[in-house]
């Protein structure tokens, strides 16, 4: 019936024809949404986290870079102002420990 390498359908399929499905689907998707969107997340969050959490999941990129370093700009007197204040924060809670002798440890204690 055929030739080799002939396709039963020789002009091929219509140009778009593989996508007016898809931009329906968007298109009502998308419509509906933007009447019930907000409500159907807040049910959703509500009512099925775990479902919530996938749908999360599932629109973040898969390769995700969560840098929370903010120390990054800033420079080296920041940086030494900072472990300064940091130091001095915590320096009394050190010290109470040190002096209950509930810390651990038995090498000599270090200035900073």
């Amino acid at each position: 019936m055929f030739k080799p390498g002939q396709s039963g359908n020789p002009q091929g399929r219509p140009k778009g024809a593989r996508n007016k499905l898809g931009e329906a689907f968007i298109e009502a998707m998308h419509a509906d949404f933007e009447q019930h969107g907000v409500a159907a997340i807040v049910r959703v969050r509500e009512e099925k986290p775990d479902q919530y959490l996938k749908v999360i999941a599932s629109i973040l990129p898969k390769d995700l870079n969560v840098n929370i370093n903010n120390m990054d700009d800033l420079t080296d007197d920041q940086l030494i102002e900072r472990i300064r204040s940091l130091d001095s924060a915590i320096r009394p809670f050190l010290d109470a420990q040190g002096a209950s002798g509930s810390v651990g440890g038995t090498g000599p204690e270090t200035t900073h």
